[in-house]
Protein backbone atom coordinates (compact mmCIF):
# COMPACT_ATOMS: atom_id res chain seq x y z
CA UNK A 1 0.00 0.00 0.00
CA UNK A 2 2.82 2.23 0.71
CA UNK A 3 4.12 1.96 -3.09
CA UNK A 4 0.89 2.60 -4.16
CA UNK A 5 0.82 5.74 -2.28
CA UNK A 6 4.62 6.90 -3.49
CA UNK A 7 2.60 6.10 -7.24
CA UNK A 8 -0.48 8.54 -6.50
CA UNK A 9 2.01 11.36 -4.96
CA UNK A 10 2.87 12.62 -8.53
CA UNK A 11 1.08 15.40 -10.61
CA UNK A 12 0.99 13.18 -13.97
CA UNK A 13 -0.62 10.05 -12.60
CA UNK A 14 -3.87 12.51 -12.95
CA UNK A 15 -3.23 13.61 -16.08
CA UNK A 16 -4.71 10.02 -18.11
CA UNK A 17 -6.47 7.37 -17.36
CA UNK A 18 -4.64 4.75 -15.43
CA UNK A 19 -5.37 1.14 -14.52
CA UNK A 20 -3.66 -1.25 -11.92
CA UNK A 21 -3.08 -4.51 -13.47
CA UNK A 22 -2.93 -7.33 -11.29
CA UNK A 23 -0.17 -9.59 -12.66
CA UNK A 24 2.12 -8.95 -15.23
CA UNK A 25 1.65 -6.59 -18.93
CA UNK A 26 2.71 -8.40 -21.86
CA UNK A 27 3.54 -6.12 -24.52
CA UNK A 28 2.20 -7.28 -27.97
CA UNK A 29 -0.15 -10.16 -29.31
CA UNK A 30 2.00 -12.11 -31.59
CA UNK A 31 2.94 -15.86 -31.07
CA UNK A 32 5.65 -15.22 -28.15
CA UNK A 33 2.98 -13.05 -26.71
CA UNK A 34 0.52 -15.10 -27.05
CA UNK A 35 2.35 -18.53 -25.67
CA UNK A 36 3.31 -16.15 -22.57
CA UNK A 37 -0.27 -15.81 -21.63
CA UNK A 38 -1.13 -19.32 -21.97
CA UNK A 39 1.40 -20.43 -19.92
CA UNK A 40 0.16 -17.69 -17.23
CA UNK A 41 -3.09 -18.42 -17.27
CA UNK A 42 -1.73 -21.98 -17.04
CA UNK A 43 0.26 -20.73 -13.30
CA UNK A 44 -3.52 -19.27 -12.51
CA UNK A 45 -1.58 -15.85 -13.10
CA UNK A 46 -3.77 -12.93 -14.46
CA UNK A 47 -2.31 -10.46 -17.44
CA UNK A 48 -3.12 -7.74 -19.69
CA UNK A 49 -2.18 -7.71 -23.20
CA UNK A 50 -1.23 -4.90 -25.39
CA UNK A 51 -1.64 -5.11 -29.25
CA UNK A 52 -0.96 -1.87 -31.24
CA UNK A 53 -3.11 -3.50 -34.40
CA UNK A 54 -6.22 -4.43 -34.07
CA UNK A 55 -6.09 -8.50 -34.59
CA UNK A 56 -3.81 -10.78 -33.23
CA UNK A 57 -0.29 -11.98 -34.60
CA UNK A 58 -0.32 -8.99 -37.09
CA UNK A 59 3.12 -9.54 -39.15
CA UNK A 60 1.40 -13.08 -39.49
CA UNK A 61 -1.91 -11.64 -41.42
CA UNK A 62 -0.97 -8.53 -42.76
CA UNK A 63 2.98 -8.67 -43.23
CA UNK A 64 3.27 -11.74 -45.01
CA UNK A 65 2.95 -13.13 -48.52
CA UNK A 66 0.11 -15.47 -49.74
CA UNK A 67 2.53 -18.59 -50.52
CA UNK A 68 4.47 -18.46 -47.23
CA UNK A 69 4.26 -21.98 -45.41
CA UNK A 70 6.02 -22.39 -41.97
CA UNK A 71 9.95 -23.34 -43.11
CA UNK A 72 10.11 -26.07 -40.10
CA UNK A 73 8.64 -28.67 -39.34
CA UNK A 74 5.27 -28.30 -37.32
CA UNK A 75 6.37 -30.36 -34.27
CA UNK A 76 8.72 -27.32 -34.02
CA UNK A 77 6.50 -24.53 -34.39
CA UNK A 78 3.97 -25.25 -31.62
CA UNK A 79 2.92 -23.14 -29.03
CA UNK A 80 3.07 -24.81 -25.84
CA UNK A 81 0.39 -26.78 -23.94
CA UNK A 82 -1.90 -27.34 -27.17
CA UNK A 83 -0.10 -28.79 -30.25
CA UNK A 84 -1.08 -28.29 -33.86
CA UNK A 85 -3.94 -30.40 -35.08
CA UNK A 86 -3.17 -34.12 -36.27
CA UNK A 87 -4.36 -33.48 -39.76
CA UNK A 88 -2.30 -29.85 -40.23
CA UNK A 89 0.62 -30.77 -42.44
CA UNK A 90 4.48 -30.86 -41.77
CA UNK A 91 4.69 -27.61 -43.29
CA UNK A 92 1.22 -25.62 -42.16
CA UNK A 93 0.04 -22.86 -44.99
CA UNK A 94 -0.31 -19.05 -43.54
CA UNK A 95 -3.64 -19.54 -43.14
CA UNK A 96 -3.41 -22.51 -41.25
CA UNK A 97 -0.95 -21.51 -39.04
CA UNK A 98 -3.15 -18.17 -38.24
CA UNK A 99 -6.51 -20.77 -37.53
CA UNK A 100 -4.39 -22.39 -35.59
CA UNK A 101 -3.05 -18.73 -33.44
CA UNK A 102 -6.97 -17.53 -33.41
CA UNK A 103 -7.84 -21.25 -32.11
CA UNK A 104 -5.35 -21.16 -29.15
CA UNK A 105 -5.81 -17.46 -28.03
CA UNK A 106 -9.72 -18.44 -27.65
CA UNK A 107 -8.91 -21.61 -25.88
CA UNK A 108 -6.75 -20.05 -23.20
CA UNK A 109 -8.84 -16.97 -23.26
CA UNK A 110 -6.32 -14.49 -24.18
CA UNK A 111 -8.24 -11.44 -25.25
CA UNK A 112 -5.84 -8.32 -25.92
CA UNK A 113 -6.55 -4.69 -25.69
CA UNK A 114 -6.10 -3.97 -29.08
CA UNK A 115 -4.81 -0.78 -30.77
CA UNK A 116 -2.89 -0.15 -27.56
CA UNK A 117 0.32 1.83 -29.11
CA UNK A 118 2.88 1.53 -26.29
CA UNK A 119 4.76 4.69 -26.66
CA UNK A 120 6.43 4.16 -23.36
CA UNK A 121 7.73 2.10 -20.29
CA UNK A 122 9.69 2.82 -17.23
CA UNK A 123 10.37 1.60 -14.18
CA UNK A 124 9.50 3.71 -11.14
CA UNK A 125 11.97 2.94 -8.41
CA UNK A 126 10.05 5.13 -6.09
CA UNK A 127 6.81 2.88 -6.42
CA UNK A 128 8.35 -0.11 -7.53
CA UNK A 129 6.05 -0.31 -10.61
CA UNK A 130 6.23 -0.45 -14.35
CA UNK A 131 4.66 2.57 -16.28
CA UNK A 132 3.53 1.87 -19.24
CA UNK A 133 1.86 4.40 -21.17
CA UNK A 134 -0.16 3.40 -24.19
CA UNK A 135 -2.47 5.50 -26.77
CA UNK A 136 -5.19 3.54 -27.88
CA UNK A 137 -7.05 4.99 -31.00
CA UNK A 138 -10.42 3.93 -33.05
CA UNK A 139 -12.12 5.63 -35.92
CA UNK A 140 -13.61 8.23 -33.91
CA UNK A 141 -11.84 7.81 -30.63
CA UNK A 142 -8.12 8.58 -29.00
CA UNK A 143 -7.26 8.42 -25.54
CA UNK A 144 -4.38 7.65 -23.39
CA UNK A 145 -4.02 4.76 -21.26
CA UNK A 146 -1.42 4.22 -18.24
CA UNK A 147 -1.42 0.78 -17.01
CA UNK A 148 0.74 0.30 -13.67
CA UNK A 149 1.93 -3.32 -13.58
CA UNK A 150 4.50 -4.84 -11.37
CA UNK A 151 6.16 -7.03 -13.82
CA UNK A 152 6.73 -6.23 -18.20
CA UNK A 153 6.58 -8.56 -20.49
CA UNK A 154 8.48 -7.30 -23.92
CA UNK A 155 7.09 -9.52 -26.94
CA UNK A 156 7.56 -7.83 -29.88
CA UNK A 157 9.80 -9.33 -31.37
CA UNK A 158 12.37 -9.61 -33.99
CA UNK A 159 10.27 -8.59 -36.41
CA UNK A 160 8.22 -5.50 -35.25
CA UNK A 161 9.60 -3.02 -37.91
CA UNK A 162 10.44 -3.30 -41.65
CA UNK A 163 14.07 -2.75 -42.60
CA UNK A 164 14.60 0.39 -45.17
CA UNK A 165 17.78 0.76 -46.16
CA UNK A 166 19.05 3.86 -47.99
CA UNK A 167 20.19 2.75 -51.76
CA UNK A 168 21.51 5.26 -53.89
CA UNK A 169 19.49 7.09 -56.52
CA UNK A 170 16.52 4.76 -55.39
CA UNK A 171 14.14 8.17 -55.38
CA UNK A 172 15.22 9.07 -59.19
CA UNK A 173 14.30 5.08 -60.37
CA UNK A 174 10.67 6.21 -60.66
CA UNK A 175 9.35 2.96 -60.74
CA UNK A 176 7.34 0.42 -58.19
CA UNK A 177 9.37 -0.02 -55.20
CA UNK A 178 7.59 -2.34 -52.11
CA UNK A 179 9.20 -4.01 -48.96
CA UNK A 180 8.45 -7.83 -48.75
CA UNK A 181 5.81 -6.67 -45.61
CA UNK A 182 3.47 -5.15 -48.74
CA UNK A 183 4.21 -8.06 -50.91
CA UNK A 184 1.14 -10.77 -51.85
CA UNK A 185 1.76 -12.44 -54.80
CA UNK A 186 3.73 -12.53 -58.04
CA UNK A 187 0.46 -11.95 -60.10
CA UNK A 188 0.56 -8.14 -60.16
CA UNK A 189 4.37 -8.22 -61.58
CA UNK A 190 3.22 -10.67 -64.06
CA UNK A 191 5.84 -10.22 -67.31
CA UNK A 192 7.76 -7.34 -65.42
CA UNK A 193 11.62 -6.95 -64.68
CA UNK A 194 11.66 -7.36 -61.14
CA UNK A 195 14.93 -7.07 -59.15
CA UNK A 196 14.81 -8.18 -55.49
CA UNK A 197 16.98 -6.94 -52.97
CA UNK A 198 18.16 -9.05 -49.77
CA UNK A 199 18.99 -13.42 -50.42
CA UNK A 200 17.36 -14.75 -47.33
CA UNK A 201 14.29 -16.58 -46.78
CA UNK A 202 12.29 -14.13 -47.84
CA UNK A 203 14.14 -13.05 -50.94
CA UNK A 204 14.94 -16.22 -52.02
CA UNK A 205 11.14 -17.52 -52.19
CA UNK A 206 9.52 -14.00 -53.20
CA UNK A 207 11.83 -14.77 -56.48
CA UNK A 208 10.47 -18.39 -57.14
CA UNK A 209 7.13 -16.95 -56.36
CA UNK A 210 7.50 -13.99 -59.11
CA UNK A 211 9.63 -16.66 -61.60
CA UNK A 212 6.32 -19.00 -60.92
CA UNK A 213 3.98 -15.68 -62.01
CA UNK A 214 6.08 -15.33 -65.57
CA UNK A 215 7.52 -12.59 -63.76
CA UNK A 216 11.81 -11.76 -64.39
CA UNK A 217 13.02 -11.86 -61.33
CA UNK A 218 16.97 -10.93 -60.88
CA UNK A 219 18.28 -11.48 -56.51
CA UNK A 220 20.64 -9.21 -55.13
CA UNK A 221 23.43 -11.61 -53.71
CA UNK A 222 25.74 -8.82 -51.95
CA UNK A 223 27.58 -11.28 -49.49
CA UNK A 224 27.98 -14.78 -48.96
CA UNK A 225 24.75 -17.17 -48.16
CA UNK A 226 24.50 -20.70 -46.65
CA UNK A 227 21.64 -21.97 -48.40
CA UNK A 228 20.58 -25.89 -47.37
CA UNK A 229 17.93 -28.30 -48.84
CA UNK A 230 14.94 -28.19 -46.41
CA UNK A 231 14.81 -32.10 -46.10
CA UNK A 232 17.81 -34.17 -46.23
CA UNK A 233 17.04 -38.03 -46.65
CA UNK A 234 13.53 -37.69 -45.34
CA UNK A 235 14.46 -35.72 -42.94
CA UNK A 236 14.32 -32.40 -42.33
CA UNK A 237 17.60 -30.45 -42.64
CA UNK A 238 16.58 -28.68 -38.90
CA UNK A 239 15.63 -31.78 -37.39
CA UNK A 240 18.63 -33.49 -38.62
CA UNK A 241 20.93 -30.54 -37.38
CA UNK A 242 19.24 -30.37 -33.98
CA UNK A 243 19.91 -34.21 -33.92
CA UNK A 244 23.67 -33.96 -34.86
CA UNK A 245 24.25 -30.95 -32.58
CA UNK A 246 22.97 -33.41 -29.56
CA UNK A 247 26.44 -35.91 -30.29
CA UNK A 248 28.53 -33.42 -32.62
CA UNK A 249 30.84 -30.67 -31.64
CA UNK A 250 28.70 -27.99 -33.94
CA UNK A 251 31.99 -27.42 -36.21
CA UNK A 252 31.48 -31.37 -37.05
CA UNK A 253 28.06 -31.03 -37.07
CA UNK A 254 28.61 -28.07 -39.83
CA UNK A 255 30.53 -30.08 -42.00
CA UNK A 256 28.30 -32.90 -41.87
CA UNK A 257 25.09 -30.66 -43.19
CA UNK A 258 27.66 -28.88 -45.38
CA UNK A 259 28.60 -32.25 -47.14
CA UNK A 260 25.21 -33.60 -47.77
CA UNK A 261 24.28 -30.45 -49.17
CA UNK A 262 27.20 -30.64 -51.39
CA UNK A 263 25.94 -34.35 -51.83
CA UNK A 264 21.99 -32.88 -52.91
CA UNK A 265 22.18 -29.72 -54.45
CA UNK A 266 25.74 -29.80 -55.79
CA UNK A 267 27.96 -26.60 -56.07
CA UNK A 268 26.37 -23.96 -55.64
CA UNK A 269 29.65 -21.67 -55.96
CA UNK A 270 29.27 -21.13 -59.58
CA UNK A 271 26.02 -19.72 -59.81
CA UNK A 272 26.78 -16.76 -57.81
CA UNK A 273 26.29 -18.09 -54.17
CA UNK A 274 29.62 -17.94 -52.05
CA UNK A 275 29.20 -20.20 -49.17
CA UNK A 276 30.30 -17.75 -45.80
CA UNK A 277 33.33 -19.39 -44.28
CA UNK A 278 31.76 -20.02 -41.37
CA UNK A 279 29.56 -22.85 -40.78
CA UNK A 280 25.29 -22.42 -41.00
CA UNK A 281 25.19 -23.53 -36.97
CA UNK A 282 27.88 -21.43 -35.68
CA UNK A 283 27.09 -18.46 -38.40
CA UNK A 284 23.26 -19.11 -36.76
CA UNK A 285 24.76 -18.81 -33.04
CA UNK A 286 27.40 -15.88 -33.86
CA UNK A 287 25.44 -13.77 -35.52
CA UNK A 288 21.56 -14.66 -36.07
CA UNK A 289 21.59 -15.25 -39.15
CA UNK A 290 19.33 -18.39 -40.56
CA UNK A 291 20.67 -19.98 -43.42
CA UNK A 292 18.13 -20.42 -46.17
CA UNK A 293 15.83 -23.57 -46.48
CA UNK A 294 15.57 -24.11 -50.51
CA UNK A 295 12.08 -24.60 -51.43
CA UNK A 296 12.78 -24.91 -55.51
CA UNK A 297 14.45 -21.19 -56.01
CA UNK A 298 17.92 -22.80 -56.75
CA UNK A 299 16.60 -24.90 -59.74
CA UNK A 300 15.06 -21.76 -60.85
CA UNK A 301 18.40 -20.38 -60.64
CA UNK A 302 20.37 -22.85 -61.82
CA UNK A 303 17.85 -22.79 -64.91
CA UNK A 304 18.18 -19.38 -65.51
CA UNK A 305 14.76 -18.52 -64.36
CA UNK A 306 16.01 -16.31 -61.45
CA UNK A 307 19.39 -14.34 -62.33
CA UNK A 308 21.55 -13.73 -59.24
CA UNK A 309 23.27 -10.58 -59.42
CA UNK A 310 26.03 -8.61 -57.06
CA UNK A 311 25.46 -5.67 -54.79
CA UNK A 312 23.69 -2.85 -56.23
CA UNK A 313 25.94 0.67 -56.67
CA UNK A 314 23.19 2.95 -57.74
CA UNK A 315 19.40 3.45 -58.86
CA UNK A 316 18.65 5.61 -62.05
CA UNK A 317 15.91 5.67 -63.81
CA UNK A 318 14.07 2.22 -64.80
CA UNK A 319 17.75 0.86 -63.99
CA UNK A 320 20.09 -0.23 -61.86
CA UNK A 321 23.98 -0.06 -61.61
CA UNK A 322 25.85 -3.40 -60.44
CA UNK A 323 29.27 -3.18 -58.52
CA UNK A 324 30.42 -5.05 -61.47
CA UNK A 325 29.64 -2.35 -63.84
CA UNK A 326 26.73 -3.83 -65.29
CA UNK A 327 23.48 -2.24 -65.76
CA UNK A 328 19.85 -3.70 -65.57
CA UNK A 329 16.58 -2.13 -67.09
CA UNK A 330 13.98 -2.88 -64.54
CA UNK A 331 10.22 -2.18 -63.79
CA UNK A 332 10.11 -2.69 -60.18
CA UNK A 333 11.84 -3.33 -56.77
CA UNK A 334 10.85 -5.79 -53.98
CA UNK A 335 12.89 -5.08 -50.74
CA UNK A 336 13.42 -8.27 -48.78
CA UNK A 337 15.79 -6.46 -46.62
CA UNK A 338 13.83 -7.88 -43.55
CA UNK A 339 13.11 -6.89 -40.26
CA UNK A 340 14.52 -5.41 -36.83
CA UNK A 341 13.23 -5.16 -32.95
CA UNK A 342 11.42 -1.97 -32.28
CA UNK A 343 12.21 -1.95 -28.49
CA UNK A 344 14.72 0.84 -27.94
CA UNK A 345 11.81 3.14 -29.63
CA UNK A 346 9.37 2.71 -26.25
CA UNK A 347 11.07 1.15 -23.37
CA UNK A 348 12.97 3.46 -21.55
CA UNK A 349 15.83 0.56 -19.59
CA UNK A 350 19.81 0.41 -20.76
CA UNK A 351 20.42 -2.48 -18.89
CA UNK A 352 18.36 -5.56 -19.88
CA UNK A 353 18.21 -4.46 -23.82
CA UNK A 354 21.28 -3.05 -25.99
CA UNK A 355 20.87 -0.24 -28.73
CA UNK A 356 19.90 -2.92 -31.23
CA UNK A 357 16.72 -3.96 -29.75
CA UNK A 358 17.84 -6.83 -28.50
CA UNK A 359 18.84 -8.52 -24.76
CA UNK A 360 22.20 -8.27 -23.88
CA UNK A 361 22.70 -11.87 -22.74
CA UNK A 362 22.88 -14.39 -25.55
CA UNK A 363 20.10 -17.70 -25.07
CA UNK A 364 19.26 -19.07 -23.15
CA UNK A 365 19.93 -16.66 -20.79
CA UNK A 366 18.41 -13.65 -22.35
CA UNK A 367 14.54 -13.85 -20.91
CA UNK A 368 14.81 -12.54 -17.78
CA UNK A 369 16.03 -8.78 -16.84
CA UNK A 370 16.00 -6.86 -13.08
CA UNK A 371 12.57 -5.49 -11.10
CA UNK A 372 10.26 -7.76 -12.84
CA UNK A 373 11.16 -7.45 -16.83
CA UNK A 374 10.96 -10.47 -19.12
CA UNK A 375 12.07 -11.04 -22.92
CA UNK A 376 10.48 -13.53 -24.82
CA UNK A 377 11.01 -13.85 -28.57
CA UNK A 378 14.35 -12.69 -28.88
CA UNK A 379 15.89 -15.41 -29.32
CA UNK A 380 16.71 -16.12 -33.23
CA UNK A 381 15.76 -19.76 -32.57
CA UNK A 382 11.79 -19.12 -33.81
CA UNK A 383 8.98 -20.18 -32.43
CA UNK A 384 10.41 -22.85 -30.28
CA UNK A 385 12.69 -20.66 -28.89
CA UNK A 386 9.71 -18.13 -27.73
CA UNK A 387 7.83 -21.03 -26.79
CA UNK A 388 10.84 -22.16 -24.54
CA UNK A 389 11.02 -18.38 -23.20
CA UNK A 390 7.12 -18.10 -22.20
CA UNK A 391 7.54 -21.12 -19.79
CA UNK A 392 10.71 -20.17 -18.24
CA UNK A 393 8.89 -16.65 -17.18
CA UNK A 394 5.22 -17.89 -16.63
CA UNK A 395 6.84 -20.51 -14.15
CA UNK A 396 9.24 -17.38 -12.24
CA UNK A 397 6.44 -15.49 -11.93
CA UNK A 398 3.78 -18.26 -10.79
CA UNK A 399 6.11 -19.37 -8.67
CA UNK A 400 5.89 -15.88 -6.71
CA UNK A 401 2.48 -15.29 -7.61
CA UNK A 402 1.44 -18.84 -5.47
CA UNK A 403 3.72 -18.00 -2.87
CA UNK A 404 2.18 -14.28 -2.31
CA UNK A 405 -1.24 -15.59 -2.75
CA UNK A 406 -0.69 -18.54 0.01
CA UNK A 407 0.30 -16.17 2.26
CA UNK A 408 -2.36 -13.59 1.62
CA UNK A 409 -4.83 -16.47 2.37
CA UNK A 410 -2.82 -17.33 5.79
CA UNK A 411 -3.64 -13.63 6.92
CA UNK A 412 -7.38 -13.51 5.79
CA UNK A 413 -8.01 -16.20 8.04
CA UNK A 414 -5.49 -15.66 10.65
CA UNK A 415 -7.63 -12.35 11.07
CA UNK A 416 -11.57 -10.70 10.42
CA UNK A 417 -11.08 -6.33 9.92
CA UNK A 418 -13.48 -4.11 9.20
CA UNK A 419 -12.34 -2.45 6.42
CA UNK A 420 -12.59 1.26 5.18
CA UNK A 421 -11.81 3.15 1.65
CA UNK A 422 -8.39 4.63 2.04
CA UNK A 423 -8.15 6.88 -0.68
CA UNK A 424 -10.18 7.56 -3.61
CA UNK A 425 -8.03 6.62 -6.39
CA UNK A 426 -8.49 6.88 -10.35
CA UNK A 427 -7.00 3.03 -10.14
CA UNK A 428 -8.92 0.21 -12.21
CA UNK A 429 -7.74 -3.27 -11.82
CA UNK A 430 -7.61 -5.64 -14.57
Amino acid sequence: MENVFRLVDNKDFFARRCIMVNGPVIVGAGPSGLATAACLRDQGVPFVVLERAECIASLWQKRTYDRLKLHLPKAFCQLPKLPFPEDFPEYPTKKLFIDYLESYAKHFEINPKFNSCVQSARYDETSGFWRVKTVTSTESTRSEVEYICRWLIVATGENAECVVPELDGLSEFGGQVVHACEYKSGESFRGKKVLVVGCGNSGMELSLDLCNHNALPSIVVRSSVHVLPREMFGKSTFELAVLLLKWLPIWLADKLLLLFSWLILGSIEKYGLNRPSVGPMELKNMEGKTPVLDIGALDKIKSGGIKVVPGIKRFSSGQVELVNGERLDIDSVVLATGYRSNVPSWLQEGDFFSKNGFPKQRFPHGWKGNAGLYAVGFTRRGLSGASSDAMRIAQDIGKVWKGETKQIKKRTTACHRRCFPVLNMPIHSD
